[in-house]
């Protein structure tokens, strides 16, 4: 974990400059299963950070990719709840996202925006019954 966090600093600090606003529309994070390798490339594919995580060189489990996005959403969360995003001088709204060796996204993994929250899955199940039943309340008392 202290690899990520280390790696996705080092790319982070490539936009910490006040001089003047960068924009960008994603960082895009990329993960090898066989190699082990973690990059994080900008808009223009330019390589902005690097490094070998040890836990995923010739990790052959079928869940790397999900465990990948797990691991890597979670500490961005938890990276911008500390205000160790905060730096970026990047004019907002831009993303966090996961591709594969295409640079195909997989997830967007953190939407960096003060006014827009991206709702996860997993909150969001059960609130289609929530609000019917919310619907057929209020409208049986009227």
């Amino acid at each position: 974990m202290a690899t990520l966090k280390g790696t996705i600093n080092k790319a982070v600090k490539r936009y910490s400059e006040p001089s003047e606003q960068t924009i960008i529309t994603d960082l895009h994070l990329q993960a090898n299963q066989g190699s082990g390798e973690f990059n994080i490339f900008d808009d223009d594919d330019q390589l902005l950070a690097s490094a070998i995580v040890e836990e995923w060189v010739a990790n052959e489990e079928e869940s790397f990719m999900s465990d990948v996005e797990e691991t890597l959403a979670g500490l961005l969360a938890e990276m911008k709840d500390c205000g160790d995003l905060d730096q970026m001088q990047n004019l907002k709204p831009f993303s966090f996202v996961l591709v594969d060796d295409e640079k195909e996204t997989l997830a967007e993994l953190l939407l960096m925006d003060e006014d827009t929250i991206i709702l996860s899955d997993e909150l969001l199940k059960g609130v289609n019954e929530e609000l019917d039943d919310f619907l057929k309340k209020l409208l049986e008392e009227n």
